[in-house]
């Protein structure tokens, strides 16, 4: 199982540790945080104890204003499951009794200056896409027009070639050879490179270039949203190449299905075109455009 050590949060938002300085390995293995409320007047069914707690400024005026004997019953029963850190948000003071109990049970209190709302979506952010479950696979990653593609092929096909030439034409290269794949969500895939070819392409013939400095910046993205799966193969002489393709087709990766187009290859065809047509095309589906249908319509109104 991915997980985040709770060190990790410290360097990346400048946290100040109040207590729990020897329990900084703590290892986080849940996205998102959790905001404890009802868990405060005793309700545990559903608590999500292996989830960051963030303790903002309505639930720190809450613990304010109870009796001592109150609090620590409260925040006793908290503390004992455990969670990996508790954060309390825009610097507020007077924590004293928590950091008592935090002492007692072994686990950090962190404090950032931030504003509760806009510190949890950072961290809800950066914990969502560090514990995503994760494949790598052979292929090259492009985003053509803000528009993520998988260009997936047999080794030789032409998939770092056509990526070259689409950077060429102001577009961009998120990773080649090994693409890391992310599932952020049932529906959302996140494609990036493994570090090791960040901003690398490989080119037979030539061998390995750096997009970024042979480009600039423009021609380099860390990482891209997927929306189509393309798969270059070799031209097939018997195949319909022409076919209107009312039936889409789709791959799936982590569970997440993404549509799926197959381009064959022939000398002389233009590919990098291909793929911005395919792109573009995309696109104005997802506006509620289908050249296809429209076509359909034309026939059965003659």
């Amino acid at each position: 199982m991915k997980s985040v050590a709770v060190k990790c949060l410290i360097d990346l938002f400048k946290l100040e540790v109040l207590t729990g300085e020897e329990q900084l390995g703590r290892l986080i293995t849940r996205s998102r945080a959790h905001r404890p409320g009802l868990e405060f007047v005793g309700y545990f069914d559903f608590f999500p104890m292996e989830h960051v707690q963030v303790l903002g400024r309505k639930e720190i005026n809450y613990l304010h204003k109870l009796t001592e004997e109150e609090r620590n019953l409260h925040v006793g029963n908290i503390v004992k499951y455990h969670p990996p850190c508790f954060i309390v948000t825009s610097g507020q003071e007077g924590l004293k009794y928590l950091m008592k109990y935090c002492q007692q049970e072994g686990i950090p209190l962190l404090r950032t200056a931030e504003p509760t709302t806009e510190f949890i979506t950072k961290l809800d952010a950066y914990l969502i896409q560090s514990l995503a479950p994760e494949i790598a696979i052979h292929g090259v990653c492009v985003n053509v027009s803000g528009i993520g593609i998988l260009l997936r092929g047999k080794s030789g096909i032409g998939k770092s070639e056509t990526a070259h030439t689409l950077i060429h034409r102001g577009h961009r290269l998120v990773a080649d050879d090994v693409v890391m794949l992310k599932k952020l969500s049932p529906h959302t895939l996140l494609g990036t490179h493994n570090e090791s070819t960040k901003e690398f392409l490989a080119l037979r013939s030539i061998g390995l270039v750096n997009v970024v400095r042979l480009y600039g910046r423009k021609a380099f993205q860390e990482q891209s949203r997927i929306v189509l799966d393309i798969e270059l193969t070799q031209w097939k002489d018997q195949a319909l190449n022409n076919e209107l393709e009312l039936t889409p087709k789709f791959s799936e990766y982590l569970d997440v299905r993404i549509p799926y187009i197959e381009i064959q290859l022939q000398p002389g065809r233009d590919v990098a075109s291909l793929i911005e047509a395919a792109a573009n095309n995309w696109y104005l589906k997802q506006q509620g455009y289908s050249a296809a249908e429209e076509f359909m319509k034309r026939l059965q109104s003659e």
